[in-house]
């Protein structure tokens, strides 16, 4: 499997049989300015429909996924489970969708604009996770220290934070560095893009720090 960064909370993440899955494909927003997207895939998951994270021309004719429950698409199922884009249970930003799903016997979890602190329960459901992409940047999702504190819940193999303040995007919120600082295991790559195999790994968690491609 790999997994590529597109940008802000925008993903591709490609099977090893060649089927493409987008994450939270953005469209032209304030702030916001990376590349448009012109990426073809199969299935495109949206967490919600926030301009930052919808909007974009895929191409090709890709199955939709969003909202909670449970879908099927070939060999591949997407759990959706409800959380808030904020810690007043959506009356300030709406609802959020988390979203689980296996890829080449990977599980991989999408926390969109994950808003609050996880309960144990909400991580329970989620069940086992080797790679969590986590929003890290605050103010409009769960800053460094609630990120830090779910990723201790949660326990994945890799973490790719996502959603933060960078060169092309300049939203009030942080940069990658503050949800890094004092933590071990983190590798930056010269690339937007890195290949995952169940087996290779690593035994600790690691932080894979991507470049955004657009």
């Amino acid at each position: 499997m790999k997994v590529k960064w597109l940008g802000h909370s925008a993903f591709v993440i490609t099977a090893d049989d060649g089927t493409r899955i987008m994450t939270d494909p953005y469209g032209k927003y304030p702030d916001l300015h990376y590349e448009p997207i012109q990426e073809a895939v199969d299935i495109v998951v949206v967490t919600h429909k926030h301009g930052d994270h919808w909007g974009a021309k895929i191409i090709g004719n890709p199955k939709i996924v969003g909202g909670k429950g449970t879908t099927k698409i070939g060999g591949i199922e997407f759990k959706g489970l409800q959380t808030y884009h904020d810690t007043s249970k959506g009356r300030d930003r709406g609802e959020n969708t988390v979203f689980c799903f296996i890829v080449d016997g990977l599980r991989l979890c999408h926390l969109g604009d994950l808003g609050h602190q996880l309960a144990e329960s909400e991580i329970a459901e989620m069940g086992q996770v080797h790679v969590l992409m986590i929003p890290v940047g605050g103010y409009y999702t769960i800053d460094a220290v609630t990120a830090s504190r779910i990723c201790d819940q949660i326990k994945p193999r890799v973490i790719i934070p996502m959603h933060y303040k960078n060169d092309k995007c300049a939203f009030p919120i942080s940069g990658v560095d503050e949800f890094l600082k004092g933590k071990s295991g983190v590798k930056r790559l010269d690339s937007s893009e890195a290949e995952l195999k169940l087996e290779q790994l690593p035994e600790a968690t690691e932080i894979m720090v991507l470049k955004h491609a657009l």
